[in-house]
Protein backbone atom coordinates (compact mmCIF):
# COMPACT_ATOMS: atom_id res chain seq x y z
CA UNK A 1 0.00 0.00 0.00
CA UNK A 2 1.14 3.45 -1.24
CA UNK A 3 2.11 6.04 1.87
CA UNK A 4 -0.71 8.88 1.93
CA UNK A 5 0.53 12.13 2.16
CA UNK A 6 0.35 12.98 6.09
CA UNK A 7 0.15 16.97 7.40
CA UNK A 8 0.49 17.31 11.06
CA UNK A 9 -1.01 20.40 12.43
CA UNK A 10 0.45 21.81 15.80
CA UNK A 11 -1.76 23.75 17.93
CA UNK A 12 -0.17 26.34 19.63
CA UNK A 13 -2.08 29.28 20.28
CA UNK A 14 -3.72 28.62 23.77
CA UNK A 15 -3.04 31.29 26.50
CA UNK A 16 -2.74 28.69 29.27
CA UNK A 17 -4.32 30.39 31.64
CA UNK A 18 -4.31 27.69 34.64
CA UNK A 19 -0.13 28.07 34.76
CA UNK A 20 -0.64 31.00 36.11
CA UNK A 21 2.54 32.44 34.13
CA UNK A 22 3.12 35.23 32.04
CA UNK A 23 4.67 33.15 29.01
CA UNK A 24 2.05 30.64 27.19
CA UNK A 25 2.49 26.92 28.33
CA UNK A 26 3.66 25.63 25.27
CA UNK A 27 6.61 28.55 25.14
CA UNK A 28 8.01 27.93 28.68
CA UNK A 29 11.04 25.82 28.65
CA UNK A 30 12.07 21.77 29.70
CA UNK A 31 15.29 20.53 29.05
CA UNK A 32 16.22 23.72 27.72
CA UNK A 33 13.69 24.18 24.76
CA UNK A 34 10.25 25.45 24.72
CA UNK A 35 8.03 22.91 25.25
CA UNK A 36 5.97 23.38 21.27
CA UNK A 37 9.84 22.36 19.86
CA UNK A 38 9.52 19.20 21.66
CA UNK A 39 6.45 17.77 20.07
CA UNK A 40 8.02 19.79 16.67
CA UNK A 41 10.73 17.84 16.83
CA UNK A 42 8.84 14.26 17.17
CA UNK A 43 6.92 15.38 13.50
CA UNK A 44 10.19 16.41 11.92
CA UNK A 45 11.62 13.38 12.93
CA UNK A 46 8.66 11.01 12.00
CA UNK A 47 9.53 9.44 8.33
CA UNK A 48 5.60 9.20 7.95
CA UNK A 49 4.71 13.38 8.05
CA UNK A 50 5.43 15.54 5.25
CA UNK A 51 4.44 18.49 6.59
CA UNK A 52 3.86 20.47 9.47
CA UNK A 53 1.26 23.27 9.90
CA UNK A 54 1.73 25.41 13.35
CA UNK A 55 -1.02 27.24 14.57
CA UNK A 56 0.06 29.79 17.33
CA UNK A 57 -1.43 33.57 18.36
CA UNK A 58 -0.88 36.11 16.41
CA UNK A 59 1.43 37.66 19.09
CA UNK A 60 4.13 34.55 18.30
CA UNK A 61 4.20 34.25 14.71
CA UNK A 62 6.66 36.40 13.81
CA UNK A 63 8.77 34.55 16.25
CA UNK A 64 8.14 31.18 15.20
CA UNK A 65 8.67 31.98 11.79
CA UNK A 66 12.07 33.84 12.44
CA UNK A 67 13.74 32.41 15.40
CA UNK A 68 12.06 29.30 16.58
CA UNK A 69 11.51 27.40 13.58
CA UNK A 70 15.06 27.89 11.97
CA UNK A 71 17.32 27.79 14.97
CA UNK A 72 15.39 24.14 15.93
CA UNK A 73 16.09 23.03 12.26
CA UNK A 74 12.29 22.19 11.52
CA UNK A 75 12.73 22.13 7.82
CA UNK A 76 8.92 20.33 7.41
CA UNK A 77 6.97 23.38 8.98
CA UNK A 78 5.62 24.89 5.76
CA UNK A 79 3.46 27.09 7.58
CA UNK A 80 2.90 29.31 10.98
CA UNK A 81 -0.36 30.48 11.43
CA UNK A 82 -2.84 32.53 13.58
CA UNK A 83 -5.16 30.99 15.24
CA UNK A 84 -7.98 31.58 16.96
CA UNK A 85 -9.10 32.22 20.67
CA UNK A 86 -10.64 28.98 20.60
CA UNK A 87 -9.23 25.24 19.37
CA UNK A 88 -11.66 24.49 16.87
CA UNK A 89 -11.26 27.99 15.39
CA UNK A 90 -7.45 27.24 14.67
CA UNK A 91 -7.71 23.72 13.69
CA UNK A 92 -10.37 25.41 11.08
CA UNK A 93 -7.70 27.45 9.98
CA UNK A 94 -5.21 24.94 9.83
CA UNK A 95 -7.47 22.39 7.78
CA UNK A 96 -7.98 25.64 5.50
CA UNK A 97 -4.50 25.28 5.18
CA UNK A 98 -4.48 22.06 4.10
CA UNK A 99 -7.11 22.43 1.23
CA UNK A 100 -5.99 25.76 -0.02
CA UNK A 101 -3.92 25.27 -3.15
CA UNK A 102 -0.98 28.13 -3.90
CA UNK A 103 -0.92 29.59 -7.42
CA UNK A 104 2.50 27.97 -7.52
CA UNK A 105 2.42 24.55 -6.26
CA UNK A 106 2.09 21.62 -8.68
CA UNK A 107 -1.41 20.35 -9.07
CA UNK A 108 -0.43 16.97 -8.00
CA UNK A 109 1.27 17.64 -4.27
CA UNK A 110 -2.10 19.52 -3.98
CA UNK A 111 -4.29 17.23 -4.44
CA UNK A 112 -2.16 14.11 -2.72
CA UNK A 113 -2.32 16.41 0.55
CA UNK A 114 -6.43 17.91 0.44
CA UNK A 115 -7.11 13.24 0.15
CA UNK A 116 -4.22 12.33 2.44
CA UNK A 117 -4.46 12.43 6.61
CA UNK A 118 -4.10 14.80 9.03
CA UNK A 119 -2.60 14.69 12.57
CA UNK A 120 -3.76 16.94 14.67
CA UNK A 121 -2.31 17.39 18.26
CA UNK A 122 -1.69 19.77 21.31
CA UNK A 123 1.80 22.05 20.88
CA UNK A 124 1.72 21.66 24.98
CA UNK A 125 2.02 17.44 24.30
CA UNK A 126 6.38 17.76 24.87
CA UNK A 127 6.05 14.11 24.66
CA UNK A 128 4.48 12.50 21.09
CA UNK A 129 6.96 9.75 19.75
CA UNK A 130 7.36 8.76 16.31
CA UNK A 131 6.31 5.18 17.85
CA UNK A 132 2.87 6.58 18.71
CA UNK A 133 2.90 8.67 14.78
CA UNK A 134 3.21 5.35 13.52
CA UNK A 135 0.62 3.68 15.15
CA UNK A 136 -1.89 6.72 14.61
CA UNK A 137 -0.79 5.94 10.82
CA UNK A 138 -2.08 2.14 10.62
CA UNK A 139 -5.27 3.15 12.47
CA UNK A 140 -6.15 5.86 10.11
CA UNK A 141 -5.13 3.85 7.02
CA UNK A 142 -7.77 1.07 8.41
CA UNK A 143 -10.52 3.20 10.51
CA UNK A 144 -10.25 6.34 8.61
CA UNK A 145 -10.24 8.34 12.06
CA UNK A 146 -8.44 7.81 15.52
CA UNK A 147 -7.45 8.94 18.34
CA UNK A 148 -4.57 8.73 20.86
CA UNK A 149 -5.09 7.81 24.39
CA UNK A 150 -4.47 5.36 26.90
CA UNK A 151 -7.57 3.29 29.55
CA UNK A 152 -7.53 5.44 32.75
CA UNK A 153 -5.83 3.71 35.89
CA UNK A 154 -8.41 5.58 38.39
CA UNK A 155 -12.36 4.98 38.83
CA UNK A 156 -14.44 7.52 37.75
CA UNK A 157 -17.24 8.83 38.85
CA UNK A 158 -19.83 10.51 36.60
CA UNK A 159 -21.88 12.74 38.93
CA UNK A 160 -24.67 14.89 38.78
CA UNK A 161 -25.52 19.22 39.08
CA UNK A 162 -25.34 18.94 42.52
CA UNK A 163 -21.94 16.71 42.58
CA UNK A 164 -23.74 13.42 43.80
CA UNK A 165 -23.12 10.08 42.29
CA UNK A 166 -24.60 8.97 39.46
CA UNK A 167 -22.77 5.90 38.52
CA UNK A 168 -19.68 4.33 38.09
CA UNK A 169 -18.41 3.05 34.53
CA UNK A 170 -16.92 0.67 33.78
CA UNK A 171 -13.40 1.37 34.37
CA UNK A 172 -11.87 -1.01 31.54
CA UNK A 173 -14.09 0.64 29.12
CA UNK A 174 -12.90 4.47 29.92
CA UNK A 175 -9.83 5.64 28.10
CA UNK A 176 -8.16 9.00 28.14
CA UNK A 177 -7.89 10.93 25.19
CA UNK A 178 -4.80 12.33 24.27
CA UNK A 179 -3.46 13.85 20.88
CA UNK A 180 -2.60 13.23 18.23
CA UNK A 181 -6.45 12.65 16.48
CA UNK A 182 -5.89 11.95 13.30
CA UNK A 183 -8.09 11.77 10.43
CA UNK A 184 -8.43 11.78 6.63
CA UNK A 185 -8.66 15.32 4.82
CA UNK A 186 -11.93 14.90 3.36
CA UNK A 187 -13.33 13.57 6.72
CA UNK A 188 -12.37 15.89 8.87
CA UNK A 189 -13.00 19.22 6.77
CA UNK A 190 -16.64 17.78 6.09
CA UNK A 191 -17.02 17.46 9.78
CA UNK A 192 -16.23 20.74 10.32
CA UNK A 193 -18.06 22.58 7.65
CA UNK A 194 -20.64 21.06 9.39
CA UNK A 195 -20.04 21.55 12.70
CA UNK A 196 -19.29 25.29 12.30
CA UNK A 197 -23.36 25.50 11.11
CA UNK A 198 -23.98 24.72 14.49
CA UNK A 199 -22.93 25.71 18.30
CA UNK A 200 -18.97 25.05 18.72
CA UNK A 201 -18.89 26.07 22.39
CA UNK A 202 -19.15 22.75 23.74
CA UNK A 203 -16.58 21.26 21.32
CA UNK A 204 -13.14 20.52 23.23
CA UNK A 205 -11.65 18.15 20.86
CA UNK A 206 -11.41 17.02 16.78
CA UNK A 207 -13.32 13.58 17.41
CA UNK A 208 -16.00 15.15 18.84
CA UNK A 209 -16.57 16.92 15.69
CA UNK A 210 -16.83 13.75 13.46
CA UNK A 211 -18.85 11.52 15.86
CA UNK A 212 -21.44 14.28 15.98
CA UNK A 213 -21.47 15.51 12.43
CA UNK A 214 -20.59 12.37 10.47
CA UNK A 215 -21.96 9.17 12.64
CA UNK A 216 -18.34 7.97 11.75
CA UNK A 217 -16.68 5.36 14.54
CA UNK A 218 -13.44 6.91 15.96
CA UNK A 219 -11.09 3.77 17.04
CA UNK A 220 -8.64 4.18 20.08
CA UNK A 221 -4.84 4.31 19.71
CA UNK A 222 -2.20 3.36 22.05
CA UNK A 223 -0.61 6.43 23.25
CA UNK A 224 1.45 6.73 26.07
CA UNK A 225 0.78 7.37 29.92
CA UNK A 226 4.03 9.60 29.31
CA UNK A 227 2.15 11.93 26.84
CA UNK A 228 1.28 14.36 29.16
CA UNK A 229 -0.36 18.17 28.54
CA UNK A 230 1.46 20.48 30.16
CA UNK A 231 -1.24 22.90 32.14
CA UNK A 232 -0.17 23.49 35.26
CA UNK A 233 3.00 24.21 37.17
CA UNK A 234 3.13 20.55 39.14
CA UNK A 235 3.20 19.37 34.67
CA UNK A 236 6.42 21.56 34.49
CA UNK A 237 7.97 19.08 37.60
CA UNK A 238 6.72 16.04 35.71
CA UNK A 239 7.92 16.63 32.12
CA UNK A 240 11.22 17.38 33.60
CA UNK A 241 11.44 14.10 35.79
CA UNK A 242 10.42 12.48 32.47
CA UNK A 243 13.09 13.76 30.27
CA UNK A 244 15.52 12.89 32.98
CA UNK A 245 14.49 9.56 32.48
CA UNK A 246 15.00 9.20 29.14
CA UNK A 247 18.35 10.58 29.03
Amino acid sequence: MNKKYCTAVVLAAGKGARMGTQTAKQYLEIGGKPVVVHALEAFQASPLIDEIILMTDAQHVGYCSREMIPAYELSKVSTVGAGGSERYESVWKALCTVMDRDEKEDEGLWADRKNGYVFIHDGARPFVTTDIIARAYEDVCRWDACVVGMPVKDTIKRVDEKGFVVDSPNRSLIWQAQTPQVFSVPLITKAFERQLREDCTHVTDDAMVVEAQMGVRVHMTNGSYENIKITTPEDLLIAEAILKKKR
